[in-house]
């Protein structure tokens, strides 16, 4: 299936059946194997999906911010065994939630402070808040980091660093690296980088990655004229399927501005925009022992660091047990693959990426020199139907 006819079929099936468009990029060894697009960047207009068109990457945004974390790492700005409060001195004297037989919970000291590595594996304890709209919240460790960032809500915009002081008020959901928890640990760790860095997260990726790897499509904020390139933010009505008449809605523009601005007018730490062009080549740097065209930018041992799972077998039954994330482990910000057949994966071992809630996948594989990236704009992203199917078919189009 070399010749990629199934892929474009595939795709294009995808918008047939009501999606409103998607892009989807293969690389090797530096060179572009596949890039096509299908459907619209805005589907009333019928304006036509392009390359330069930019999508809105969410939890995406992680494998970035996590490239660069792990670039300061190899530079010895931090150890993964530093306690927390080491950078942020109010989560010095944490506590944590325990709950008794009768359902009762009491709040406790943690028996050991947080460290770096819980930040880098999601070990911290900290759900996201989840009030915005897209789902309700659930957890109870959640409530309480949604009462902690009421104040900051009310008053309008808050910094990142505003943020991350009102939730160190939060008990954590368990003992610090005793359960992966997907959630505020990222921006634990965009708050790292702006302490060591000295500059708003947002600049220490433009500076470290995008910049030195030419992603000029891709920023944490607006320039240029990214915002006209930027595909129309859809959701998709509860109750309808995709391709239903009237199932798709636009993002009001009060919750567009919660997440895409310019830069400091997003509240907390902003998510990248940019596209299947320009991310393939933060993904082939990856794929390819931290070199790309050329230049190195970070080491192939810190890269197989980042890609070792770093999750018990328990841990891994617990929260990797659902068909998306099936045979997957988790290392530092990415998940990597440890079992192709619980995956139903035809890709290789230690293959790493992430995703992101709005639709956007990628993937790198080192032991081919390969990187995968597709992107669409929907909420629900509907993802395991579309980015397993998608994944498997690339990986078929492999000589």
């Amino acid at each position: 299936m070399s010749d990629f006819k199934q892929l474009d079929a595939l795709l294009q099936k995808y918008v047939d059946d009501g999606l409103p468009g998607c892009g989807c990029v293969i690389a090797k060894r530096g060179e572009i194997l596949y890039e096509n697009y299908f459907g619209y960047s805005d589907v009333e207009n019928k304006v036509a999906l392009k390359r330069e068109n930019v999508f809105r990457q969410a939890s995406l945004t992680k494998v970035a911010m996590y490239t660069a974390g792990m670039m300061l790492f190899e530079q010895g700005k931090f150890l993964m065994s530093d306690p927390l409060y080491e950078y942020f001195p109010e989560y010095r004297d944490m506590k944590k939630m325990v709950v008794r037989p009768d359902g009762e919970v009491d709040i406790v000291p943690v028996d050991k402070p947080l460290t770096v590595k819980n930040i880098f594996n999601m070990t911290t304890g900290h759900p996201y808040e989840m009030i915005m709209g897209f789902m309700p919240v659930r957890h109870p460790t959640a409530e309480a980091m949604a009462k902690a960032m009421k104040p900051l809500r009310e008053k309008g915009h808050f910094t990142l660093r505003e943020q991350i002081k009102a939730v160190s008020e939060v008990p954590l959901a368990f003992e610090p690296g005793s359960a992966h928890l997907y959630g505020f640990a990222s921006e634990l760790t965009a708050g790292l980088l702006e302490v060591i860095y000295g500059k708003p997260a947002e600049l220490v990726l433009k500076e470290m990655l995008f910049e030195p790897l030419g992603m000029e499509s891709s920023a944490n904020f607006l320039f240029g004229d990214l915002e006209e390139r930027l595909v129309k933010n859809y959701h998709l009505v509860r109750g309808k399927n995709l391709g239903d008449e009237g199932a798709l809605t636009i993002a009001s523009p009060q919750m567009e501005a919660a997440h895409v601005g310019k830069l400091g007018e997003v509240s907390g730490f902003a998510r990248v925009i940019t596209n299947p062009y320009d991310y393939t080549k933060l993904m082939q740097m990856l794929a390819n022992g931290g070199v790309y065209n050329g230049q190195r930018l970070m080491g192939r041992k810190t890269i197989d660091l980042m890609r070792t799972n770093t999750l018990t077998e328990e841990q891994l039954k617990r929260d990797f047990h659902n068909n998306y994330l099936a045979g997957y482990g988790y290392g530092y910000g990415v998940r990597t693959l440890m079992d192709k057949y619980a995956g139903q994966h035809n890709g290789s071992i230690g293959a790493f990426g992430w995703t992101g809630g709005s639709g956007t996948w990628a993937e790198a594989d080192p032991s081919e020199g390969v990187s995968i990236v597709y992107m669409h704009n929907l909420q629900p992203n509907l993802e395991e139907y579309h980015h397993l199917r998608m994944r498997n078919t690339a990986y078929g189009c492999l000589e």
